[in-house]
């Protein structure tokens, strides 16, 4: 008897050591945590939970600050405890960030749990591995442009004075240099002696013959710049609009104005030559193609004013075949009187008046 009663207090003891340690065990507190992403940017904001499981008398004891090291505790909110299955939970909720690139960790936090008889626990979180990258990652890997400097935005109150120095100090150098300045002397006027049109012909007929275009076949294009070279000295020499007139019409004008017949038929047969190749599509030979430069110097040097060098220049602006058509007419006129004269002489006898001479003698 007594024997089975040491049997069963040594079972009692056995089964007591046994099941001492899981009642200590479940009773213990434990901790839970849980972060929402491991991947995140610089300055990207994590979430990053603890919940400890304790007996519901006890309480847990918050740090009042806490450091993890690399990484910021931007946020703390503490959620009200709640029961799950005959234990209390008690939760916080940390928002934190990471301004450093690369991998990093966030430390083990240690945390007390007081029961009532004022003895404390101690339990740590598990540390976490966070990986952070820069802003903006270029997945192709290239090595960007390093960007310029940003501009300093102006503002009128920062310029407005450096106008006004500016302003300033040019009107101050103005007026001094005004004060230095020499008095200039009036420039000399240059006196412009005015060219005969003759002058202006046989240059511009000159340059006509070197300029090639007869070696070139540009009959037409050669004779429409002899024409237009002596109908332009026809306008400065006579004041007939030669260039816009037809060439009957200048040889009418040229008549009117008492050319001789003689230049005004040069004129004729050189402006015929040039109406033929420039309308009718005539294609006259090199030879002739340079008579017509001579015809031209011809008629210009026919026409020209008549230089007397005992009267410092052109005799009043008269050409030479002018004034023989007009001597001839004086002469004409002086020998008809002549005539009247000698046959009043007759009628009359010595001494005779004309006047006394019978109607249309």
């Amino acid at each position: 008897m007594r024997t089975r009663l040491y049997r069963s207090g040594y079972a009692a003891i056995t089964l007591c050591l046994a099941l001492g340690p899981a009642t200590l065990q479940a009773q213990a507190p434990r901790v839970r945590t849980e972060l929402d992403t491991a991947l995140v940017s610089v300055g990207d904001r994590m979430s990053f939970t603890v919940r400890v499981e304790h007996d519901p008398a006890a309480s847990v004891v918050w740090p009042d600050s806490l450091n993890l090291g690399p990484v910021e505790v931007l946020d703390a909110e503490i959620i009200p405890a709640v029961s799950e299955g005959g234990r209390t939970v008690t939760s916080a909720r940390f928002t934190l960030a990471a301004f450093e690139l690369g991998d990093l960790e966030i430390p083990s936090l240690d945390l007390r749990v007081e029961a009532p008889d004022g003895s404390a626990t101690t339990v740590s979180t598990d540390p976490y591995m966070v990986t952070v990258q820069s802003v903006g990652l270029d997945e192709g890997g290239d090595i960007r442009a390093i960007r310029g400097p940003l501009g300093i935005p102006l503002s009128v109150i920062y310029v407005l004075p450096w106008v006004l120095l500016v302003l300033v100090l040019g009107a101050l150098g103005y007026w001094l240099w005004k004060r230095r300045k020499p008095v200039e002397a009036s420039p000399r006027r240059s006196v412009v002696i005015p060219r005969f049109p003759h002058e202006d012909a046989h240059e511009a007929l000159g340059r006509l013959e070197a300029s090639g275009l007869l070696q070139r076949g540009e009959i037409k294009e050669y004779h429409i710049l002899a024409s237009e070279i002596v109908r332009t000295y026809v306008e400065g020499r006579f004041g007939v609009y030669a260039l816009e007139l037809a060439t009957w019409e200048v040889i009418e004008a040229l008549r009117s104005e008492g050319l001789a017949g003689h230049a005004v038929q040069t004129f004729a047969g050189f402006a015929d030559r040039c109406d033929l190749v420039k309308f009718a599509k005539f294609r006259p030979g090199p030879e002739a193609c340079r008579d017509l430069i001579q015809n031209a110097r011809a008629f210009v040097d026919q026409t020209q004013p008549r230089i007397d060098p005992f009267d410092g220049g052109a005799g009043a602006g008269e050409d030479a075949s002018v004034e023989v058509g007009r001597e001839a007419q004086d002469r004409g006129a002086e020998d008809g009187a002549a005539d009247v004269v000698a046959a009043g002489s007759v009628a009359g006898g010595p001494g005779g008046d004309a006047a006394d001479l019978p109607e249309g003698a």
